[in-house]
Parts: structure tokens; sequence; C-alpha cells
């Protein structure tokens, strides 16, 4: 695993943080469909324009896998820095399928405070959405958890995505273990969402690492979508 000089970046606590501390980064992982090696991802995070930022991740199914909107998908964030608040400004989703796909896009007015989707969206999720001082994105979110994760704590986030807002509750494990990356193995809090029913989100991230080591979707007891990390590295 290839390791940047320095810290990478303190990673968006509750969407806060000094805008000094971001750090480009860019990491690679295996993306693993119901406990099979079923592509690749990549996530990154890159200086847009001036104070603008980009998040993105992207998601690429194998052959015999590439039907799989979740493992097809392309997601992206523009946020700035407003004194320690970073605040998302667009966010952008793209599921591509065999033989047609999906592209929804947001716009964040802050001076407004609403947030408004367009493109392949239900109709019921047209209306303008009122945003809160802390929202942010489901990859600002992802993000986040990084920085807030401490043995034994409770996360809480407000995600303003795709025409409505939902709450994101999270339990970090009171002990560490052990999580494998390549030959390497690292000390990792394990940080479970609390509140999604039958759909859970379960993230290891490790002190001093800018990304997750790894990210598992389980539906009803079952896994899903596992992203397992590869590496990353500092960005120019």
């Amino acid at each position: 695993m290839r390791h940047c000089c320095t810290l990478l970046f303190a990673i968006l606590a509750s969407a806060s943080l000094p805008a000094g501390a971001l750090e480009p980064f860019a990491a690679r992982y295996d993306a693993f469909s119901q406990g099979k090696l079923a592509g690749s991802a990549s996530m990154k995070l890159v200086r847009d324009d001036g104070e603008r930022w980009r998040v993105d991740l992207g998601i690429r199914g194998s052959r015999g896998f590439a039907r799989l909107l979740a493992l097809n998908i392309e997601q992206s964030t523009v946020f700035d820095t407003a004194g320690e608040v970073l605040r998302p400004l667009s966010q952008a989703t793209v599921k591509h399928a065999l033989f047609t796909g999906t592209k929804v896009l947001g716009v964040f007015d802050w001076q407004a405070r609403t947030a408004r989707w367009q493109g392949d969206v239900d109709k019921d999720r047209l209306a303008p959405v009122a945003l809160q001082d802390g929202d942010m994105t489901a990859l600002l979110m992802n993000l986040a958890v990084i920085r807030d994760a401490q043995p034994g704590r409770e996360l809480a986030y407000r995600v303003v995505e795709n025409g409505r807002a939902r709450e994101y509750r999270y339990a970090v494990a009171p002990a560490t273990e052990i999580v494998a990356v390549e030959e390497l193995g690292y000390d990792a809090m394990r940080v479970a969402r609390s509140n999604g029913g039958s759909k859970q989100t379960v993230f290891w991230v490790a002190q001093g690492v800018p990304t997750p080591i790894r990210i598992l979707q389980r539906e009803n007891g079952r896994d899903t979508i596992d992203l397992r990390l590869v590496e990353y590295q500092g960005v120019q």
C-alpha cells in the first residue's frame, strides 16, 4: 500500500472542519457482491476551483455483474468552505445499466436555504427541500464518519439527497478490531448504522487513514455490496 508522507487530511466532522486540514487523496477498492469479487471502486477528494472541493465515488462491475445498478454507479459532491463549515453545493448520481441508466442532479442554494433535484427523480421529490446547518450528502457523511468515530461513541447526521432529508445514526464499537488490507493489518473501529431497519451500512475506519478501510452494505441480514480498500495515496 502506498501512503503519503503526512496525514492526508482530517475529514469532515458533521460537515465542519478547518479548510487548511483538507488534502487531496485517491483510494482504490475491490468490490464484492454477495461475497464474490464483482468489480472495483475508487474514491477521491480533489480541489475543484478556489475554495471549492469535490469528492467522488465510482463503482464498476466486472463482466457478469455489469447488470447490477449498485455496481455501476458514479456519485459526486461539490462543496465549499464557509468559515469552518463544509457545505455541499451540488450533488450528482449516475447509474449505468445494460440498456438504460439514470441521472440525478441536485443544487444546494444556501442563500435561499433550499435544495432542488432534477433528472430521473420521482415526481414527489421535485419540491425544494429546506436546508439546515450541517446538512450534507451521503458522500460527505461517509467521510465525516472517519473523523467523528471514537470507540463507544454515537454519531448522528442529516443527509439531504435525491429530494428528501433523512437522519442517519451510527454506533461505534467499544473496541477496535484488526482489518487486513493487502499484507497489512489495521487496528480499525467498526461503525454500524443503528436506525436503518433491514438495511445496514457498516464502516471500518482506522486512525491516520483518510478513507474507510471497508464499507459493507447489508439487507435483511445478508451482505450485498462490500468495498475493501486496496490502496490510497495523496494526489496533486
